[in-house]
């Protein structure tokens, strides 16, 4: 024991933690210590906090999203250029479409492994992948390469079930299944083989793919209202039992 009074001890340290990093006595610091010795944030620390959150949008797969949705207004350009029917326009509309079907697979895939996961991802995400496959299939519909009520099966059945992804949610969540996604890259195949401007044994192949996309886009809609009707009743089940657990 050396007798100094413990307020004297502090004297020196308490000073220096009345001045900040500027130099500048009196303005709070970055940190301050508790009774132990170990620095704990002060209350802007959230405000950094959030900083870091948002810069952390600004990530490679959510900028790969941006660049799906921005690819939207440029492939219909490029499609309906000189009235859709140039197969040069129509092979750069392709290559365009390509680059999306390519982004939306690398940027879910980089998100999950780099845990890059972000609201605006999870959201915009499948704004864009709608929303390409909604413009081509739009486009090729519009200019009679493609029948209208094929565009309204596909279209229809991927709103219907985004709609019910949103209904059940309070339940559970429907995962992706292996069909849906055999069904997605069977209609990105088939897509691109109707954007390009095949003629002969070609065009013939790719009437093929689209009836089994359709066929696949509709076996599986009715699987994922399968297992939502599922979902829905074992949430509701979990509920009433665990009311009436309450209850007694």
């Amino acid at each position: 024991m050396t007798g100094v009074p413990a307020s004297a001890a502090g004297g020196t340290s308490g000073a220096k933690s009345a001045t900040n990093a500027s130099g500048v006595p009196g303005a709070p610091s970055a940190a301050a210590s508790d009774a132990a010795g170990e620095t704990r944030p002060v209350r802007g620390g959230k405000l950094g906090a959030a900083a870091v959150n948002q810069a952390s949008l600004w990530n490679i797969a959510n900028i790969l999203t941006m660049v799906r949705l921005v690819l939207v207004p440029g492939f219909v350009v490029l499609m309906l250029m000189d009235g859709g029917y140039d197969p040069v326009w129509r092979a750069w509309a392709w290559a365009a479409f390509a680059v999306a079907m390519i982004t939306d697979v690398f940027d879910g895939h980089l998100a999950r492994t780099y845990d890059l996961v972000t609201d605006f991802g999870k959201i915009a995400d499948p704004i864009a992948d709608k929303a390409i496959m909604g413009a081509a299939l739009i486009c090729l519909s519009y200019l009679g390469d493609l029948p209208w009520w094929v565009t309204g099966v596909i279209l229809g059945r991927e709103l219907g079930i985004t709609l019910l992804r949103f209904v059940v949610i309070r339940y559970g969540v429907i995962p992706a299944s292996r069909g849906g996604k055999l069904k997605t890259l069977t209609q990105g195949i088939a897509v691109g083989m109707y954007v390009l401007a095949l003629e002969g044994p070609l065009a013939t192949l790719r009437w093929w793919v689209m009836a089994a996309a359709v066929i696949l886009t509709v076996v599986t809609g009715f699987d994922y209202v399968r297992q939502a009707i599922v979902l829905r009743r074992r949430g509701t089940a979990e509920r009433e039992a665990a009311e009436e657990g309450a209850e007694r």
